[in-house]
């Protein structure tokens, strides 16, 4: 027996049907247009962050010229202070644009020394020491590679702005091992670096510092490439197929093997094997996870690559991504100078960065001696201004090579502040005092 449809029915159906397919052709249009907002959002943030470097390179330049005509200590310490700040912000804006800073170490090493150089004279200076006329003339070479980086950025961003590809596209493709006047930019202001003067001075950033070797790696068997490019696939979560090899490797401090695979990069050290590096290209178009889930992300991926008595420290949120820092513990201390960072991609917890530079450099079983003073005893060096909540042993950088052993006193302050406070276990003097800022994004300290 046939069913017959009635014509008012059919229209209704038909009409229906027609609805159904316009709902779902706005929404994807919603969803194209979305896309399209996120990528163009991403894209101008890049073009921002070019700009930024540009701009942060000019004022280091011209601060650096007024540094060669300055001779009054208050005059270096207000210039060394600009510097600072200037080399932060361009430091910042470098942290923004997809590329690794591996890839721009001498620029990276630049922008770390050159505030911290100019304020070691302002406060030599302040003592009543005059800086010599070789001071001058490091500051004269400085001058010159910071109008030179300028010069280039500025060039590459007109450029940048005048070509059919993308930001994101070019840097894709340099990740991906292509040459284009993008590499031979960055190229190009990398060599500006290669006449910069070894700066030796009390700082963090110090040549004598930054040039030291890792008794880790240095005691360590040297691996083959095939080795390196097995151990980078369990890294990178991949088969060792889809890694190939770099034509350049690392060298410097930390000799590595480097491999890449569609906007996947990861470098192995030659001494042992450890992954320094890994970085995956991902556009992270939402936050479907909080920072709480991101850290158990991290530490799962720490445990599952067997690395163990690492404690989450701090984190940032940027872009939809949240990076955790971890320091190592050792019988109960945390030492902040083996540090290893993971970043993970809030839309789907994947971890798309990975650095053990820190730890594989600073790293070794210590010996840690039994503080000179007790706990109560340094605690009462502190400031009437905070109240103490907890304290802990820790292992913290210094201006120097040595490492220190303090008392990290975690504490509140009567305005509210939650500030940490680390006094030297042997002397009882205050090393260094952070703020904590806490949100529901990031643990941070300034």
């Amino acid at each position: 027996m046939k069913t017959i449809i009635s014509r008012r029915t059919l229209v209704r159906i038909i009409s229906f049907a027609v609805a159904i397919i316009a709902v779902l052709a706005a929404a994807d249009i919603m969803y194209m247009l979305r896309l399209s907002k996120a990528e163009s959002s991403i894209e101008y943030g890049y073009q921002e962050a070019v700009e930024e470097l540009a701009q942060s390179a000019d004022k280091i330049s011209a601060t650096l010229t007024k540094g060669l005509y300055a001779s009054s200590p208050q005059m270096m310490q207000k210039l060394s202070s600009e510097l600072l700040s200037e080399a932060t912000s361009a430091k910042n804006a470098l942290t923004k644009l997809p590329v690794a800073t591996s890839n721009l170490e001498k620029t990276e090493k630049f922008l770390s020394q050159i505030g911290n150089y100019a304020y070691s004279l302002s406060a030599a200076a302040a003592d009543g020491s005059t800086p010599s006329y070789e001071d001058y003339q490091t500051m004269s070479t400085l001058c010159d590679n910071a109008s030179t980086f300028s010069d280039e950025l500025w060039s590459l961003k007109s450029k940048l702005l005048s070509n059919d590809k993308t930001i994101t596209e070019l840097f894709s493709e340099l990740e991906d091992g292509g040459e284009s006047f993008l590499y031979d930019g960055l190229s190009t202001v990398e060599e500006g670096f290669e006449n910069t003067p070894k700066l030796i001075y009390d700082g963090p950033f110090s040549d004598h510092i930054l040039e030291k070797t890792s008794v880790m790696l240095e005691n360590a068997e040297e691996v083959t490439e095939d080795e390196a490019r097995e151990i980078a696939a369990s890294y990178c979560v991949l088969d060792s197929y889809q890694l190939k090899s770099c034509e350049y490797s690392e060298e410097g401090t930390m000799p590595s093997y480097r491999f890449t695979s569609n906007g996947v990069s990861c470098s192995v050290t030659k001494n042992g094997g450890y992954v320094c590096y890994m970085l995956k290209r991902q556009n992270v178009r939402s936050s479907n996870l909080s920072a709480e889930e991101a850290v158990e992300s991290a530490k799962e991926y720490l445990s599952s690559m067997g690395i163990e008595s690492m404690t989450e420290t701090y984190y940032e949120t940027y872009n939809g991504v949240c990076t955790v820092n971890f320091a190592y513990s050792q019988d109960g201390v945390t030492c902040y100078t083996d540090l290893i960072k993971v970043a993970v991609a809030l839309d789907d917890g994947n971890v798309i960065g990975y650095d053990a530079r820190g730890f594989l450099m600073n790293h070794v079983e210590r010996t840690l001696s039994e503080p000179s003073l007790s706990e109560t005893e340094c605690q009462s060096n502190l400031s009437p201004m905070l109240s103490v909540i907890s304290s802990q042993l820790a292992v913290i950088p210094s201006d120097s090579v040595e490492e220190k052993l303090c008392y990290e006193y975690k504490c509140q302050s009567t305005d509210g502040r939650t500030v940490l406070v680390y006094v030297n276990t042997e002397t009882g003097e205050e090393e260094d005092i952070l703020i904590l800022l806490e949100t529901e994004e990031s643990v941070l300290t300034v």
